[in-house]
């Protein structure tokens, strides 16, 4: 079978990987001149399946009222009018609740936790080498509130059986031994010891010559213009060179995917969240991090891939406008300053930005469409990097008619259309045009 994948993120190249396995003939198309030069070049560096949680939670709403008044805000919302950004807004206030974090979180982390027993296998049959490190993700508190927060996120874990410990200051510094410097600035930790880190970006690269090896063909600096659509089927792609034809199509474009579908009555619930980074050059390794440290009060992430430190963080609701904003650069040196002192030489620092395509509930869009040869894989939010071995290799299955190793009805763009006719009855948003 012949299988058109558009977009060579990790999410893109992963699935063509997976595919190219099961003996189908794929190529990939990307208007880059090479493989994971957008969102997934500079990202947190974390692959953090127990850290799989929508944004979308109870008291949300009120932390983030409090956040845009803080100098330091982990959440920035452009004032200016956008139908999209609206809607996307709506309907995340929507899932902040219990039942639906419950829910949401669930989903998460079943395709987290799959995900990586996907990377592991993956690492036996690859031996890629991408500053990976099996050495956890310690989730930082700095308030008593934050600690009793935890809790609720504690539960889940319990249900699903996946590893974790509660640690005071000490546990914290057993772990990050760095941190006894500024104990002072923290009171407690969860540690998910299963969670690894490693660059995204110098894996997917790697992953594309392995791709190369079973077969699939890459067609770079390939602008895709539209999806050419005939009798309820895609016939073929419109790029700025020629048109492709396949005998199915995935769609893993990230924040991008929602611009093509709408042009075929394919309302994606993706909306682009802008997201920062800093990566800095280690230069006292006993003061940096061993692994991945989340500061809980800032929402930034700080990871140690090598002989570097990625440290990502912030939340911007801003279009798809990618300017670099000195502010939010400001705000990442702080974290990484605050908790890691003479750790790297802040006079180095690459300041990047990317666009995050994230859902209202958080959880990606895998799977079919009403369009019988479509299929989707995006919307993976912050986790793109954690989910993208599991959501390549869900994703293979089910174009090739497998079963499928998890279930997965839950995971098509099919929720947000039942979610969508719910909404309309209840008139709080303006109907949409199809999905």
């Amino acid at each position: 079978m012949q299988v058109l994948v558009l977009g060579s993120g990790i999410i893109g190249t992963t699935t063509a990987y997976y595919l190219a396995l099961q003996g189908h003939q794929v190529r990939v198309i990307d208007r880059q001149d090479s493989a994971g030069m957008e969102t997934s070049f500079a990202n947190a560096g974390q692959i953090s399946p127990g850290y799989a949680a929508p944004w979308a939670a109870p008291g949300i709403p009120f932390k983030a009222i409090k956040w845009m008044l803080s100098k330091h805000s982990p959440l920035i919302i452009n004032a200016k009018p956008d139908r999209e950004k609206l809607k996307f807004i709506t309907r995340m206030l929507s899932q902040c609740n219990e039942k639906s974090y419950s829910t949401n979180k669930s989903r998460m982390l079943r395709l987290a936790e799959y995900s990586r027993l996907s990377l592991k296998q993956l690492n036996l049959d690859t031996d890629l080498d991408y500053d990976n490190k099996n050495k956890g993700t310690l989730q930082l508190f700095r308030t008593r509130k934050q600690v009793l927060a935890a809790q609720q996120d504690m539960a889940i874990l319990d249900k699903f059986n996946m590893p974790y410990e509660s640690l005071h200051v000490n546990g914290c510094i057993d772990a990050e031994p760095a941190l006894a410097r500024v104990k002072h600035k923290f009171i407690a930790g969860l540690r998910l010891p299963m969670d690894q880190t490693g660059d995204c970006y110098k894996f997917t690269d790697q992953l594309v010559e392995r791709c190369k090896k079973l077969g699939v063909v890459f067609e770079f600096n390939t602008e895709i213009k539209s999806l050419r659509l005939e009798n309820n089927r895609i016939h073929s792609v419109v790029t700025d060179k020629q048109e492709y034809k396949a005998d199915k199509y995935v769609v893993a474009m990230g924040s991008f995917s929602s611009k093509l579908l709408k042009a075929i009555g394919i309302n994606s619930p993706v909306y682009p969240v802008k997201g920062y980074s800093i990566t800095v050059p280690v230069i006292n390794s006993d003061a940096s991090p061993v692994s991945t440290i989340m500061d809980e009060t800032h929402k930034v992430a700080i990871t140690r891939l090598g002989d570097r430190i990625r440290v990502a963080g912030t939340a911007e609701l801003n279009g798809y406008n990618l300017e670099l904003n000195e502010k939010r650069h400001k705000t990442i040196r702080h974290v990484v300053s605050d908790l890691f002192p003479d750790a790297a030489d802040m006079q180095q620092d690459e300041f990047w930005a990317g666009l995050r395509p994230m859902t209202p509930d958080g959880t990606p869009v895998i799977g079919s469409t009403d369009i019988p040869n479509l299929y989707l894989n995006t919307g993976h939010g912050t986790l793109g990097w954690t989910m993208s071995f599991g959501s390549g290799r869900l994703l293979a299955d089910i174009i090739s008619g497998n079963k499928t190793d998890i279930h997965c009805d839950d995971l098509s763009i099919q929720r947000y259309k039942k979610r969508n006719q719910t909404e309309n009855k209840a008139g709080i948003l303006i109907p949409a045009k199809g999905l």
